[in-house]
């Protein structure tokens, strides 16, 4: 099976590529050529366990998610956040699940419920990669990002919920809604602890190498933790990749950069083995629906049905919840408020493709009960998903760019707001310098330290300030070497205040954590210079 694996991993990550250069939906192209090659002739099924797909697949999606997103950012958003992220999740597994019941009668109320929190988690991915490009408004990315990490979260805790109640398993709780919420609360606490534990660990640890593979391992004991204390592992993981990320700035800048990389290489491969993994499946999922006697015509008009209420239900609740809220509050717009405009609302109500927390969600349905039966309509739930995941992406996906472009979504206002932000932060970190320079040369005590201090002060460009401190003319070479060497000294010494002075505007709310991140990054990227510059050349 390895070999097959590493095929089909090879071919997603080369469609990806393909699609990128392209400008195609990566997602769509994957699930759509998988689906066809699964009708080869003789193709063998490649299936791996469900537990696998959950406990593997989704861990470091989830987490990964957390590092990039703006705790203040989420903060500003929480209402609209939770709104779209929690109670649409819970209206669309309800609204949806109630119409696939009557649909298709063949599932059943507590099958369709399984179907309905698989296909209730929108994907923000596409949505966010289309409106960052076309300059949507910050206030309605940032709310996305916020509603895909959060909708993720609450979806598969109904999921593991549903789930149980079909397959009968037991749990440490027999009533249902009071089982959801000791999971949800005891995925959250042992994320929270287990971030902090791991945090703890961190700050003790000086290589960078050996702190990148304790955060990589972070989600995976998360998850595996929660779920053996029949709590949320998906909360778990959420909750620990929050109490990781909101401590990142006092890490090694090294560990910093190492990690965004880890992040990005497992997101590339992961996503794209999933969409990749579930479209091999689809002749085998179509063949054993067929099989368990579901007809193709009856298939096609659920998959349609369920289509049209995931979509249905997601426009409804967010323009008739706009209207409402203007009506109710008439309150203005401004950059940190919660409200949005008319054709905001319709951009967030047409942001609701399925993508890959969905298909793996649908490939981890158990494949037998807790009696040993066969899960009830396993292919089925699985093909309607898939069905559900590909329309989205080819109805709303393929629409969102003409829909953004034509509804012309400016905000000038809050381009100001956050280019201020930016302007504020360069501000504090110039003066920061200043200030870290002048106590330098003034507490210096030799002559060559305190010429270089000079030096460095009197230049505005903190690169070109190095090399001219390096390059300065001594008399002999070991002066130049001093004069070197106090250089990389005194520009680390910069580096640290200035990020002490960002780290702390950014907690005490004056400085927007948007602007402060970038600025932060850019430390790091100083000082992994630096570093270079300062090693020992051959």
């Amino acid at each position: 099976m390895l070999p097959q694996l590493l095929l089909v991993l090879l071919g997603a990550l080369a469609l990806t590529i393909v699609s990128f250069r392209r400008g195609w939906q990566a997602p769509l192209v994957l699930a759509v050529t998988g689906a066809a090659v699964s009708f080869v002739p003789g193709l063998p099924r490649l299936e791996l366990p469900p537990d696998v797909i959950l406990s593997v697949v989704l861990p470091p999606l989830l987490f990964s998610t957390t590092t990039d997103f703006s705790w203040r950012g989420f903060l500003r958003r929480w209402r609209s956040i939770t709104n779209l992220g929690v109670l649409l999740v819970v209206v669309t597994t309800a609204a949806v699940g109630a119409l696939a019941a009557w649909a298709v009668p063949w599932l059943g109320l507590g099958t369709a419920l399984v179907l309905a929190a698989v296909v209730s988690p929108p994907d923000a991915v596409t949505a966010v990669a289309i409106g960052g490009r076309l300059g949507l408004p910050t206030r309605v990315l940032t709310t996305l990002k916020g509603e895909s990490l959060v909708n993720d979260a609450a979806a598969l805790t109904l999921f593991s919920t549903a789930t149980a109640a079909v397959a009968g398993t037991e749990t440490v709780i027999g009533d249902p809604v009071l089982f959801f919420l000791f999971e949800a609360v005891g995925g959250v606490l042992v994320g929270a602890v287990l971030g902090r534990v791991v945090h703890a660990v961190r700050t003790r640890l000086w290589n960078p190498a050996n702190m990148t593979a304790l955060a990589v391992l972070t989600p995976f004991t998360a998850y595996a933790v929660a779920e053996a204390l029949q709590t949320s592992g998906v909360l778990a993981v959420v909750a620990a990749g929050f109490a990781l990320s909101r401590r990142s700035v006092r890490t090694v800048y090294a560990t910093r950069i190492a990690e965004r990389d880890v992040w990005n290489l497992l997101d590339v491969l992961l996503e794209a083995f999933v969409f990749a993994y579930l479209g091999l499946q689809f002749s085998f999922l179509l063949r054993d629906a067929l099989g368990e006697g579901s007809g193709a015509a009856a298939l096609a008009g659920a998959a349609a049905v369920v289509l049209a209420g995931v979509v249905a239900v997601r426009v409804a609740w967010v323009v008739g919840g706009g209207v409402l809220m203007r009506r109710v509050l008439r309150g203005r717009f401004s950059p940190g408020g919660r409200h949005y405009s008319p054709r905001e609302d319709l951009v967030i109500a047409w942001t609701g493709m399925r993508g890959v927390v969905t298909l793996a969600a649908a490939a981890g349905i158990p494949e037998r009960t807790a009696s040993g039966e066969p899960f009830p309509h396993r292919a089925d739930l699985q093909v309607l998903a898939f069905a559900v995941a590909v329309g989205t992406l080819l109805l709303q996906g393929s629409t969102l760019p003409r829909l953004i472009r034509r509804l012309r979504l400016e905000a000038p206002e809050e381009r100001e707001w956050l280019e201020e932000q930016r302007r504020r932060a360069r501000e504090l970190a110039s003066r920061t310098a200043r200030a870290e320079l002048t106590r330098a040369r003034d507490e210096a005590g030799d002559p060559v330290e305190r010429h270089v201090a000079e030096l460095v002060l009197e230049r505005a460009e903190q690169l070109a300030a190095l090399r001219a401190a390096e390059g300065a003319e001594t008399e002999g070479a070991a002066e130049g070497r001093r004069a070197g060497e106090s250089g990389v000294a005194l520009r680390r010494r910069m580096i640290r205040a200035q990020r002490e002075a960002l780290v702390s505007a950014q907690e005490e709310g004056r400085i927007a954590e948007e602007a402060v991140r970038e600025s932060l990054e850019q430390l790091d990227l100083d000082e992994a210079s630096l570093s270079h510059r300062s090693s020992p050349r051959l």
